[in-house]
């Protein structure tokens, strides 16, 4: 077995086959000052209608001793793909997550949602 660098990171390697409620982490690098992750592929539903929105999430982030572990990540957003959220809610929950759990200097989360009836929908969400 080889030595892991500290972290919070069970899903690393694990086979799992349901969304998580978390993000895990890892010990940030001493020179890494930014980090942005960007995906096309989250999914959640109309709280109103139940129609699905296919949305762009961006996250933002100025590491302080943490960074997100990404299969946490894509585990933690397949966690939306049910669920019914407008995207300003969506954008300040994956926020709060990002805060919570990598304490960060500062953390950016932008929703893009697709355009649905004729009208597109940018949501920010922003901690410091």
């Amino acid at each position: 077995m080889t030595d892991r660098p500290g972290g919070d990171y069970s899903l690393l390697g694990a086979d799992v086959r349901a969304p998580v409620d978390h993000l895990e982490w890892f010990d940030a690098p001493p020179s890494c000052t930014s980090v942005v992750f960007s995906t096309d592929e989250v999914t959640s539903l109309c709280p109103v209608t139940g129609q699905p929105d296919f949305s762009r999430v961006e996250i933002d982030y100025r590491p302080d001793r943490r960074c997100i572990e990404s299969k946490s990540l894509k585990l933690y957003l397949w966690g939306f793909r049910d669920r019914a959220i407008f995207a300003e809610a969506l954008a300040a929950e994956i926020a709060a997550e990002v805060h919570r759990s990598v304490q960060p200097h500062a953390t950016r989360v932008v929703v893009t949602q697709n355009v649905r009836g004729g009208i597109g929908t940018v949501a920010t969400a922003e901690l410091p």
